[in-house]
């Protein structure tokens, strides 16, 4: 069995020496590209099992290149952000990127947020599971069952479609627009407020302590991640 192939685009040399040396330690193969166009080509001619993709390029936006490389692929791509560039990683996230980490970066939430992902594109859609368990939390899809200790969890009909929204997005961070679009349709789009009414909503009823949420995590000023099981 070969080691998953990770690209690596980043035209900072000293980040690509730090990232080879810690992919190849964790049992990867990393190859590189110092810009778009490099990892256009090395998208169709390496064919990457993910990408770590940073926005910041020399010779084209990072997000036009996700864009590319969205057309010709469903590879795993995990943005690299500044930390004042907020709008740039949601934009990135609803043009189809799976997750992103923000510069500077901790190499252990790096590999962690590379393992999900991989995880995520290596399951097959008819295999994904229908029983999601976290916390004493349970939510079986296939019964439309919600239980908290084993115990009944009544949800409204739009707090179910949420919560199984979110379960099925679980370990990824979804943004507001995606999460509105998902349960709201297309025409609320821009209702971040409403969308925070609905998941306190929903984190009184399964969390152990809403105001210390330990499954519906918020990624302050983008959207929410469901904690993996």
């Amino acid at each position: 069995m070969t080691n998953p192939r990770i690209l690596v685009v980043d035209d900072e040399p000293q980040i690509q020496r730090f990232l080879r040396v810690a992919l190849n330690a964790a049992g990867y193969e990393a190859i590189a590209a110092a810009t778009g166009a490099e990892a256009l080509k090395a998208v169709v001619g390496k064919a990457p099992d993910a990408v770590v993709l940073d926005l910041g390029l020399p010779d084209r936006d990072g997000k036009d290149v996700l864009a590319d490389i969205r057309a010709v692929s469903r590879v795993p791509v995990i943005i690299l952000s500044a930390r004042d560039r907020e709008a740039e990683k949601i934009a990135a996230l609803d043009l189809g990127a799976d997750d992103y980490v923000e510069k500077p970066f901790g190499i252990g939430e790096l590999m962690a947020r590379l393992r999900t992902a991989l995880r995520h594109a290596s399951s097959a859609p008819a295999l994904a599971p229908t029983v999601f368990r976290k916390d004493g939390l349970l939510v079986d899809q296939e019964r439309r069952l919600v239980t908290r200790d084993g115990a009944p969890v009544k949800l409204t009909p739009k707090e179910y479609d949420l919560l199984t929204s979110l379960v099925r997005h679980a370990g990824r961070v979804v943004t507001h627009r995606q999460i509105l679009k998902e349960v709201w349709g297309p025409a609320h789009t821009e209702d971040t407020q409403y969308l925070r009414v609905f998941i306190g909503q929903l984190r009184a009823k399964v969390e152990r302590d809403p105001s210390a949420p330990t499954i519906i995590r918020t990624e302050p000023g983008v959207g929410y991640r469901m904690v993996e099981a």
